[in-house]
């Protein structure tokens, strides 16, 4: 019966050598970083762990979404948006615009592999990383000269902890399941979080019917997503050209007070450094506004104190008023779970984020690499991804031109395993 077992755990397990990079993850980060290096003609695998590309695109945003810079500061290397696409692309085009880079440049992920573990062998002076098949729970140990990690910033979400929470008695969903205010017609939602998504999903709330009241705990910044019909990051980036940031910083706001007028009325309080400067220092992201703004003005977004707590169907709040509610929902954000399974700590500091700050993130010692950690969205990820693929394909040359392949150290893993 042991001998029966133990040839069924052989058989559950491979090892695979992986001649290039192996890239974890097939988000938008994973899929620019495997097209230029698919330019560089350096072979690659990409494993992700749902059953399909861009699975946060996919299944986790809601139907309303669309990307909030113009989509000329948001198309994935030596691909285009199409032309007939507008000038802000709904979440389905941007879906569509993936697939058909994941056509062009011949991408084929390995899906329903979880990475439960990546560490560099001092040995073979390789990178070892182990996958389990969400499927078939087969486990494969991948043995490559280079690591890409491209699980990006938004890999797990954040659920935050709140006195009474798992003894309320109405719906609580996180924005990640969130799809449309369809379902809440004529109900009081609290929305925790005044962030971009907290904005959105409010007044999309709003827009079926739904009361929604948002938490505001913190400062921040609210800018008009266009003026006089340019984009304000647009702006944003042309002035930087010429300009020191803290005065960018004043501009934008003198701008947006014109746009807006004064938010703090509203129980908005502005932080007290600029939007640019707080999103270089802290990665805070100021909310572009496409309407909320107009809806809490009125009173249909009604902005409320932090929670004190929950209690069966109804929230008090630290000010010690209380509301009734019926669901909770939590636009409360994503953090990276790189600390779960890579087994490094000089590059990654235990937040899942590189330490060395931009722009100089992208690399790390023995063949590691991060792309999308950057805090500057689809324009940073396709930044990283062109830097990582031109630097593995330097090495990549020169080794074949040498004809060295580490065989020694392969025979050796394989050994081992």
């Amino acid at each position: 019966m042991e001998a029966t077992n133990h040839e069924a755990f052989l058989l559950s397990q491979r090892c695979v050598w992986v001649n290039g990079p192996v890239i974890v993850g097939a988000g938008p980060a994973g899929l620019a970083t495997a097209a230029c290096l698919r330019e560089q003609g350096v072979p690659f695998i990409v494993i992700e762990r749902a059953d399909c590309i861009a699975s946060l695109w996919q299944k986790r945003t809601y139907d309303r979404l669309k990307l909030h810079l113009p989509k000329q500061f948001c198309q994935l290397p030596r691909l285009p948006f199409p032309q007939q696409f507008p000038e802000y692309p709904s979440k389905k085009q941007f879906i569509q615009y993936l697939q058909s880079y994941t056509q062009k440049f011949e991408i084929n992920p390995q899906f329903n592999e979880t990475v439960q573990s990546a560490r560099f062998d001092q040995t073979s002076g390789l990178w070892r990383l182990k996958t389990e098949s969400s499927i078939s729970g087969q486990v494969v140990e991948y043995v490559c000269q280079w690591l890409v990690v491209a699980t990006g910033e938004n890999a797990e979400c954040v659920i935050p902890e709140i006195d009474g929470l798992n003894e309320f008695s109405g719906e609580v969903l996180h924005v990640s399941d969130y799809k449309s205010g369809d379902r809440f017609k004529g109900k009081n939602v609290l929305v925790v979080g005044c962030g971009n998504s907290g904005m959105e999903v409010s007044l999309d709330l709003c827009n079926h019917q739904a009361s929604p009241s948002m938490v505001v705990r913190s400062s921040v910044h609210v800018l008009p997503r266009e003026i006089l019909g340019k984009s304000m990051f647009e702006l944003a980036v042309l002035l930087m050209k010429w300009l020191p940031i803290w005065i960018v910083d004043k501009l934008m706001l003198i701008l947006a007070w014109f746009v807006l007028g004064s938010i703090e009325k509203y129980g908005l309080k502005r932080p007290l450094m600029g939007p640019l400067e707080l999103k270089n220092t802290t990665g805070k992201t100021p909310v572009l506004d496409i309407g909320a703004l107009n809806k809490i003005k009125s009173g249909e977004i009604k902005i409320v104190p932090a929670i004190k707590k929950l209690n069966k169907n109804e929230v008090e709040f630290i000010n010690g008023e209380k509301m009734e509610i019926d669901s909770v929902l939590l636009a409360t954000g994503y953090r990276s779970n790189v600390p779960f399974w890579l087994q490094e700590k000089e590059f990654f500091g235990k937040n899942g984020f590189p330490k060395t700050p931009f722009p100089n993130g992208w690399k790390g010692k023995s063949g590691l690499y991060a792309v999308g950690f950057t805090r500057r969205g689809l324009s940073g990820v396709a930044s990283d991804a062109i830097k990582i693929a031109q630097d593995i394909g330097n090495v990549w040359r020169e080794e074949t031109k040498q004809k060295k392949k580490p065989i020694a150290c392969l025979r050796r893993c394989i050994s081992q395993f």
